[in-house]
């Protein structure tokens, strides 16, 4: 069984607040299997994932980590208002809305004006891009929306972009000049944000399987 089981298997039982025997009893195996399960010590068999995804209102695709969307029913993401669940397209959204929503509240807990606006400005353009991509694409919408030229527009999108990355990671280094002591402060890990954001962790950790898959693609 694939690592990703394991870990998911681990999170969504935590994101239920269930403790592994009261789990285990219900899904009508011993506490010590599940915890064989959950640590990647023993391979279940389908049977096993198919009651595991119906216990946790999940798709089996979503337990082995093929997909970031649970089931276009689920019910444990919040919708974004005016977004249906029953679209990729609203599951899709909700992911980025809880992931953005813990990261917000993260820079609310630094503090930090400079590195609040650099993360805006970051997303900011992000969304720039993506958004005249898309405008773009019919070339009979009128241009006089854009003030900078379509020539140049990817390459110095990616440089402020870029820019701006550098600024922010750096703020998180010691010993650099723009470092923010108030950054050490959070104390992060899958279990603390799956407790303190029991309705949109599960999101954040689809957003950070699903990117790195992309990542990994990239040497296949």
């Amino acid at each position: 069984m694939n690592t990703e089981f394991s870990r998911i298997i681990t999170l969504l039982r935590k994101e239920r607040k269930l403790s592994q025997k009261q789990a285990a009893e219900e899904l009508g195996i011993s506490q010590s299997l599940l915890s064989h399960y959950e640590k990647g010590i023993r391979e279940c068999g389908l049977d096993f994932i198919i009651k595991a995804a119906d216990y946790y209102h999940v798709s089996c695709d979503y337990l082995l980590g093929r997909t970031a969307e649970r089931s276009f029913e689920d019910a444990d993401i919040p919708s974004a208002p005016g977004v249906s669940r029953g679209t990729a397209g609203g599951v899709s959204r909700r992911l980025a809305d809880s992931s953005i929503s813990i990261i917000y509240d993260l820079l609310d807990q630094v503090n930090n004006r400079r590195l609040t606006r650099g993360v805006t400005t970051y997303l900011m353009l992000c969304i720039y891009k993506i958004f005249r991509c898309l405008y773009e694409s019919n070339p009979d919408n009128p241009e006089e929306l854009f003030t900078v030229p379509r020539t140049v527009c990817g390459g110095y999108t990616n440089a402020v972009r870029e820019k701006l990355f550098t600024d922010i990671e750096a703020m998180g280094v010691r010993g650099s000049e723009s470092y923010v002591p108030s950054l050490s402060k959070l104390k992060l890990s899958a279990e603390s944000l799956a407790r303190d954001y029991p309705g949109d962790a599960a999101a954040l950790f689809n957003v950070i399987r699903q990117s790195e898959n992309s990542i990994k693609s990239i040497g296949r």
